[in-house]
């Protein structure tokens, strides 16, 4: 077992007079219980769930998927919620066996090396970064057509137009602020936000898929159809539509990131990460169908510019549609949120470990809130930085969508990688039990078949997103940049955290304190 290095411990903080069983747990691996641990089952799965957030993330990218798929884009959605309960089972079990902040960082470290683990956790809490800023982003697809006076700037709505593509800049850094705000405020305060937000976001999805359904204007056959589906043949139209399904499916891990604030977390977090992306997987791939059997027409173009939006209002009346729209709002509130949390966790856990710029100030937790209050000023200020993109180019409202999902699907397969080869080798066993003396969360024989496929999966979809197509990426041409965004953006931060592991390793130490860098690495 590694531990952090000595400038890294802190006395246990105020409000804890004697350590529990989960804080003396998180004691083995070598870290203080500086995290207030609050959070129950049902808020352990409103991290989870808000992060996937289907109302946010449907709605944001439903359109994409239209455009380019046509009605049988619907179809890229149970493969890929079957892809990704794949990685979900291989977390669920890591999640019971390293309860720790920073999952994918933590995970992969100690699977492999502490360098691989390092890359790891830098590309995952950049891609969060991204995500957050892709999240803020979404509230134009919703806000304009509930209200015209929120269209701040220009006349147009649509998100790929500039004046569109400018207001969702300007929209995104309002909702960043107030995100923000809650991140530093208290955990106790983040917990109940989420609940309300996701029991909201739950009822909402539910009332939606029967109100269209009920509405429906033809039957599901639709869906085998490739009509108006500007990426031709029916496999490339499926590839393009999977982008919907793989932006939703994502952040499932969160409840893994909360691992720290839960009690039980080795019981409690495994159980509510795959509860979380298959609860949310069902109500989004329920949305998509709905829409498509209750949308007014599919072939005059709303589809694929309004998406959902315009299905909402035209099949359910204004007043209706409407009110349903602003339960969207919440939900990406609270998704936008709940990300920027994920993404301050993970820089809490590797500055706690000395592997980050600045890492003294960005491990500190003030003792009366429970929070880490700089990396939510930092995730938040990134995040808005990005946003400025969208007034370049309209373009640069898929290039943020598209880069944070490679991002995250290549940390998932920095853990399920190394998980695979430990399986193989037969180095990774799950025995041990959990704060009720249950058996820890286990594959079992299904470990190696379940993790092969659950890496090969990932690493397939993450070609699939990043692959430069023109007419996906710039298609109005002119753009080399938006087209090969996604691999620009990933070279400049594999080769930002080259540098900077190069820095340290000549100086031996770390920007701020001085002290030894430690890393996790297999416990055992």
């Amino acid at each position: 077992m590694t531990t952090t290095s000595p400038s890294d411990v802190r006395p246990d903080p105020p409000h804890s007079s004697s350590p529990s069983p989960d804080d003396l747990s998180l004691a083995e691996f070598g870290y203080p219980q500086e995290l207030h641990r609050s959070l129950g089952r049902y808020a352990s799965f409103a991290a989870g769930f808000s992060f996937i957030s289907v109302l946010t993330t449907v709605f944001q990218f439903f359109a994409f998927g239209y455009a380019f798929g046509g009605p049988v884009f619907f179809w890229a959605w149970p493969v890929v919620l079957v892809g990704q309960l794949l990685v979900a089972a291989c977390f669920a079990e890591l999640a019971a066996r390293y309860p720790i902040s920073g999952a994918i960082y933590q995970w992969s470290s100690r699977l492999s090396t502490p360098v691989f683990g390092w890359f790891a956790g830098w590309i995952m809490v950049i891609g969060q970064i991204v995500v957050v800023a892709a999240a803020a982003l979404a509230l134009q697809m919703v806000l304009p057509a509930i209200w015209s006076g929120f269209q701040l700037v220009g006349t147009d709505t649509a998100p790929t137009s500039a004046d569109g593509a400018a207001n969702a800049a300007v929209l995104g850094v309002i909702l960043l602020v107030l995100t923000t705000l809650v991140n530093v405020l208290d955990n106790r305060v983040l917990s109940l936000v989420n609940r309300v937000g996701v029991t909201a976001e739950i009822i909402g999805a539910v009332l939606i898929i029967v109100l269209l359904l009920t509405h429906s204007e033809r039957t599901p056959s639709i869906t085998f159809h490739t009509t108006g589906a500007a990426q031709s043949g029916l496999f490339g139209a499926l590839l393009v539509g999977s982008f919907t399904a793989a932006y939703v499916m994502i952040g499932f891990d969160s409840a893994g990131e909360m691992s720290e604030e839960t009690r039980n977390p080795r019981r409690v977090a495994p159980r509510t990460i795959l509860t979380a992306l298959g609860s949310a997987g069902a109500l989004g791939g329920l949305i998509v169908l709905a829409g498509l059997l209750a949308a007014p027409s599919l072939s005059d173009g709303h589809l694929s510019v309004d998406g959902l939006s315009y299905v909402l209002t035209s099949s359910l009346g204004d007043g209706v549609g409407k009110a349903l729209l602003v339960d969207v709002v919440i939900a990406i509130t609270v998704a936008t949120l709940a990300i920027q949390t994920a993404a301050c966790r993970m820089l809490f856990s590797m500055a706690r470990d000395g592997q980050l710029p600045f890492a003294g100030r960005l491990a500190r937790v003030n003792p009366r809130t429970g929070m880490p209050t700089a990396p939510a000023l930092v995730v938040g200020i990134l995040a808005a930085a990005l946003l400025l993109l969208n007034f370049a180019s309209p373009d640069a409202f898929l290039a943020i969508g598209t880069t944070c999902i490679v991002m995250l699907y290549l940390a998932y397969a920095m853990v399920t990688g190394p998980l695979l080869i430990r399986r193989i080798r037969g180095e990774f066993t799950s025995s041990g039990t959990d704060e009720e003396g249950a058996q820890l969360f286990s594959l079992g024989r299904w470990g190696i078949p379940v993790n092969a496929l659950a890496l090969l999966y990932g690493l397939l979809m993450t070609i699939n997103l990043a692959w430069p197509r023109a007419e996906v990426y710039d298609p109005a041409g002119g753009h080399w940049y938006f087209q090969w965004f996604t691999v620009l953006f990933l070279a400049v931060t594999v080769g930002l955290g080259w540098l900077y592991r190069l820095r340290g390793a000549r100086l031996g130490h770390t920007a701020e304190t001085g002290a030894p860098v430690a890393v996790p690495s297999e416990s055992g």
